[in-house]
Protein backbone atom coordinates (compact mmCIF):
# COMPACT_ATOMS: atom_id res chain seq x y z
CA UNK A 1 0.00 0.00 0.00
CA UNK A 2 1.36 3.77 -1.17
CA UNK A 3 2.42 5.41 2.09
CA UNK A 4 1.59 9.07 0.20
CA UNK A 5 -1.28 11.28 0.82
CA UNK A 6 -3.55 11.55 -2.21
CA UNK A 7 -6.62 13.50 -3.49
CA UNK A 8 -10.02 11.76 -4.62
CA UNK A 9 -11.62 13.17 -7.66
CA UNK A 10 -14.06 13.03 -10.46
CA UNK A 11 -13.37 12.29 -13.93
CA UNK A 12 -14.91 14.55 -16.50
CA UNK A 13 -13.85 13.80 -19.87
CA UNK A 14 -10.96 14.33 -22.21
CA UNK A 15 -10.02 16.75 -24.31
CA UNK A 16 -6.68 18.29 -26.01
CA UNK A 17 -4.07 21.17 -25.17
CA UNK A 18 -0.91 22.38 -27.24
CA UNK A 19 2.38 22.93 -26.06
CA UNK A 20 4.40 25.95 -26.62
CA UNK A 21 5.79 24.24 -29.89
CA UNK A 22 2.50 23.32 -31.35
CA UNK A 23 2.00 19.76 -30.23
CA UNK A 24 -1.41 18.55 -29.34
CA UNK A 25 -1.54 16.42 -26.58
CA UNK A 26 -4.31 14.50 -25.16
CA UNK A 27 -5.35 15.12 -21.73
CA UNK A 28 -8.08 14.22 -19.27
CA UNK A 29 -9.97 16.23 -17.09
CA UNK A 30 -10.47 15.40 -13.64
CA UNK A 31 -12.25 17.86 -10.58
CA UNK A 32 -9.92 16.49 -7.80
CA UNK A 33 -10.83 18.00 -4.01
CA UNK A 34 -11.23 19.48 -2.03
CA UNK A 35 -11.37 16.74 0.46
CA UNK A 36 -11.87 16.78 4.38
CA UNK A 37 -9.93 15.29 6.95
CA UNK A 38 -12.29 13.29 8.47
CA UNK A 39 -9.96 10.93 11.02
CA UNK A 40 -6.06 10.81 12.19
CA UNK A 41 -4.69 7.07 12.76
CA UNK A 42 -2.03 6.70 14.89
CA UNK A 43 0.44 3.63 15.45
CA UNK A 44 -0.78 3.80 19.42
CA UNK A 45 -4.43 3.92 18.43
CA UNK A 46 -4.81 1.88 15.57
CA UNK A 47 -1.12 0.28 14.85
CA UNK A 48 -0.37 2.28 11.45
CA UNK A 49 -0.39 6.03 10.54
CA UNK A 50 -2.82 7.02 8.42
CA UNK A 51 -5.59 9.73 7.37
CA UNK A 52 -9.32 9.43 6.23
CA UNK A 53 -10.51 11.65 4.12
CA UNK A 54 -13.99 12.55 2.59
CA UNK A 55 -15.26 13.48 -0.86
CA UNK A 56 -18.31 15.00 -2.85
CA UNK A 57 -20.43 16.54 -0.30
CA UNK A 58 -23.76 14.45 0.73
CA UNK A 59 -27.16 16.13 2.33
CA UNK A 60 -27.23 14.92 5.61
CA UNK A 61 -31.05 13.46 5.32
CA UNK A 62 -29.34 11.00 3.54
CA UNK A 63 -26.36 9.88 5.81
CA UNK A 64 -27.21 6.86 8.23
CA UNK A 65 -26.79 7.95 11.93
CA UNK A 66 -23.19 5.81 12.92
CA UNK A 67 -22.09 7.49 10.01
CA UNK A 68 -23.56 10.52 10.58
CA UNK A 69 -22.18 11.14 14.50
CA UNK A 70 -18.56 10.40 12.45
CA UNK A 71 -18.86 13.40 10.10
CA UNK A 72 -19.91 15.43 12.87
CA UNK A 73 -17.08 14.31 15.09
CA UNK A 74 -15.22 16.32 11.86
CA UNK A 75 -17.33 19.28 12.40
CA UNK A 76 -18.65 18.56 8.53
CA UNK A 77 -21.54 16.78 7.22
CA UNK A 78 -22.13 13.89 4.85
CA UNK A 79 -19.77 12.59 2.14
CA UNK A 80 -20.39 9.77 -0.91
CA UNK A 81 -16.89 9.08 -0.80
CA UNK A 82 -14.21 7.98 2.18
CA UNK A 83 -10.92 6.79 1.45
CA UNK A 84 -7.72 6.18 3.35
CA UNK A 85 -4.21 6.93 3.20
CA UNK A 86 -1.65 6.17 4.68
CA UNK A 87 1.00 8.43 5.76
CA UNK A 88 4.35 8.44 7.96
CA UNK A 89 3.58 11.69 9.50
CA UNK A 90 -0.09 11.95 10.34
CA UNK A 91 0.91 15.41 12.53
CA UNK A 92 1.08 18.02 9.87
CA UNK A 93 -2.75 17.17 9.04
CA UNK A 94 -5.87 18.12 11.44
CA UNK A 95 -9.42 16.76 11.58
CA UNK A 96 -11.66 19.25 9.85
CA UNK A 97 -8.82 20.04 7.48
CA UNK A 98 -9.51 20.69 3.88
CA UNK A 99 -7.00 19.21 1.30
CA UNK A 100 -7.00 21.03 -1.78
CA UNK A 101 -5.21 20.52 -5.23
CA UNK A 102 -2.21 23.13 -4.74
CA UNK A 103 -1.56 21.75 -1.22
CA UNK A 104 -0.40 18.76 -2.67
CA UNK A 105 0.59 18.91 -7.00
CA UNK A 106 1.93 21.31 -9.38
CA UNK A 107 2.44 21.56 -13.32
CA UNK A 108 4.97 18.77 -14.28
CA UNK A 109 4.58 16.60 -11.39
CA UNK A 110 4.75 12.73 -11.79
CA UNK A 111 1.42 11.10 -9.96
CA UNK A 112 -0.03 7.77 -9.81
CA UNK A 113 -4.03 7.28 -11.16
CA UNK A 114 -6.05 4.79 -10.09
CA UNK A 115 -9.47 4.20 -11.13
CA UNK A 116 -12.48 1.34 -11.85
CA UNK A 117 -11.86 0.14 -15.26
CA UNK A 118 -15.31 0.76 -17.38
CA UNK A 119 -17.09 -2.71 -16.86
CA UNK A 120 -17.64 -5.13 -20.11
CA UNK A 121 -19.88 -8.40 -18.58
CA UNK A 122 -19.10 -11.57 -19.19
CA UNK A 123 -17.11 -11.31 -22.43
CA UNK A 124 -15.48 -14.42 -24.62
CA UNK A 125 -11.57 -14.88 -24.88
CA UNK A 126 -11.41 -12.81 -28.65
CA UNK A 127 -12.67 -9.66 -27.18
CA UNK A 128 -11.42 -10.42 -23.53
CA UNK A 129 -8.27 -11.59 -24.60
CA UNK A 130 -7.11 -10.74 -28.25
CA UNK A 131 -7.55 -14.21 -29.37
CA UNK A 132 -7.04 -15.01 -33.19
CA UNK A 133 -10.28 -16.70 -33.47
CA UNK A 134 -10.80 -19.62 -36.74
CA UNK A 135 -11.65 -19.21 -40.14
CA UNK A 136 -14.51 -17.69 -40.88
CA UNK A 137 -15.97 -19.38 -44.47
CA UNK A 138 -14.42 -22.90 -46.47
CA UNK A 139 -16.57 -24.98 -43.94
CA UNK A 140 -15.18 -24.18 -40.68
CA UNK A 141 -17.05 -24.74 -37.66
CA UNK A 142 -14.69 -23.32 -35.51
CA UNK A 143 -15.13 -19.13 -35.27
CA UNK A 144 -15.02 -17.92 -31.44
CA UNK A 145 -14.35 -20.43 -29.50
CA UNK A 146 -11.22 -20.86 -27.23
CA UNK A 147 -10.36 -24.36 -28.31
CA UNK A 148 -8.42 -26.75 -26.06
CA UNK A 149 -8.79 -25.57 -22.79
CA UNK A 150 -6.48 -28.21 -20.73
CA UNK A 151 -4.34 -31.68 -21.29
CA UNK A 152 -4.86 -35.37 -21.53
CA UNK A 153 -4.19 -37.29 -18.35
CA UNK A 154 -1.40 -35.37 -17.36
CA UNK A 155 -1.60 -32.91 -15.64
CA UNK A 156 -5.70 -34.02 -15.92
CA UNK A 157 -6.57 -30.40 -14.91
CA UNK A 158 -7.02 -27.00 -16.51
CA UNK A 159 -3.64 -25.29 -15.37
CA UNK A 160 -4.15 -21.87 -13.16
CA UNK A 161 -4.13 -18.60 -14.87
CA UNK A 162 -5.40 -20.68 -17.93
CA UNK A 163 -6.68 -17.19 -20.30
CA UNK A 164 -10.79 -18.12 -20.25
CA UNK A 165 -14.18 -16.46 -21.22
CA UNK A 166 -15.16 -14.43 -17.88
CA UNK A 167 -15.90 -11.11 -16.18
CA UNK A 168 -14.17 -8.38 -18.32
CA UNK A 169 -13.21 -4.76 -16.56
CA UNK A 170 -14.66 -2.90 -13.69
CA UNK A 171 -11.88 -3.84 -11.61
CA UNK A 172 -9.31 -1.43 -10.17
CA UNK A 173 -6.66 -0.31 -12.78
CA UNK A 174 -3.64 2.23 -11.24
CA UNK A 175 -1.71 4.53 -13.95
CA UNK A 176 1.75 5.37 -13.23
CA UNK A 177 3.87 7.99 -13.45
CA UNK A 178 1.68 10.35 -15.45
CA UNK A 179 2.39 13.93 -15.82
CA UNK A 180 0.12 16.89 -14.66
CA UNK A 181 -0.16 19.33 -17.73
CA UNK A 182 -2.37 22.11 -15.71
CA UNK A 183 -3.40 22.79 -12.64
CA UNK A 184 -6.80 25.12 -12.58
CA UNK A 185 -7.51 25.91 -8.64
CA UNK A 186 -9.97 28.07 -9.10
CA UNK A 187 -12.00 25.18 -10.52
CA UNK A 188 -10.59 22.04 -8.85
CA UNK A 189 -9.63 20.88 -11.72
CA UNK A 190 -6.59 18.87 -12.94
CA UNK A 191 -5.15 18.11 -16.55
CA UNK A 192 -3.49 14.90 -16.79
CA UNK A 193 -1.69 13.25 -19.97
CA UNK A 194 -3.19 10.36 -21.68
CA UNK A 195 -6.41 8.53 -20.76
CA UNK A 196 -7.03 7.87 -17.06
CA UNK A 197 -9.14 3.87 -16.51
CA UNK A 198 -13.47 4.46 -15.67
CA UNK A 199 -16.07 6.20 -16.70
CA UNK A 200 -17.07 9.50 -17.01
CA UNK A 201 -17.91 10.63 -13.31
CA UNK A 202 -15.82 7.68 -11.98
CA UNK A 203 -13.82 8.13 -8.87
CA UNK A 204 -10.32 8.72 -9.56
CA UNK A 205 -7.55 8.43 -7.06
CA UNK A 206 -4.25 10.64 -7.56
CA UNK A 207 -1.50 10.15 -5.25
CA UNK A 208 1.65 11.83 -5.54
CA UNK A 209 4.64 10.61 -5.78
Amino acid sequence: MPKTIGILGKKLGMTRMYSEDGTAIGVTAVVAGPCIVLQKKTIKTDGYNAIQVGFDNKKESRVNKPANGHFKAAGKGGFYHIKEFRIADVEQYEVGQEIILADLFKVGDLVDVSGISKGRGFQGVIKRHGFKGGCAAHGSMFHRAPGSIGCSATPSRVVKGKKMPGQMGNYLVTKKNVTIIDIRPEENVLLVKGALPGAKQGLIQIYTK
